[in-house]
């Protein structure tokens, strides 16, 4: 009986914790047209990849790193914890090289910028994607 409360305590946990996944979209203006790979969204979060196809500056943001999304999408599509990219960032702008992407604090506000600024590249929660913003699809 102990153990039947055990396994089934072990299971309400687990189905809880992957309940806590969301699944990320990458988002941009409704305006941009591009179409990138998980690679080119990787060197673009990475300062590696500085402008689209179209030869326009790219403005990326990420969310604060306090939020669980935030770490999902620096490793899912980063490749890397939080704390190496913050780690990366951290050599590139103590040597001049590099400036990290905006941060803000919530979807809302990524949805905000990403709809104001042509340039504009972020993640959010698919259920948080709103007309405002073009989920991009990776190729």
């Amino acid at each position: 009986m102990v153990l039947k409360k055990v396994i089934l305590a072990i299971l309400i946990i687990a189905a809880s914790s992957n309940a806590a996944i969301a699944e990320l979209v990458v988002v941009v203006h409704p305006s941009n047209q591009a179409e990138l790979d998980a690679k080119t969204i990787q060197r673009i979060f990475l300062g590696k990849e500085k402008t689209f196809d179209n030869g326009n500056a790219i403005s990326p943001i990420n969310l604060a790193p306090e939020n669980a999304l935030r770490a999902q999408f620096d490793q899912d599509l980063v490749g890397r914890s939080s704390s190496q990219v913050s780690a990366y960032w951290s050599k590139l702008v103590f040597t001049g090289k590099g400036v990290p992407p905006k941060e803000v604090a919530s979807e809302a506000e990524v949805i905000a910028e990403v709809s104001s600024n042509t340039n504009a590249i972020a993640y959010i929660s698919k259920a948080s994607a709103t007309n405002s913003v073009r989920v991009i699809s990776l190729q």
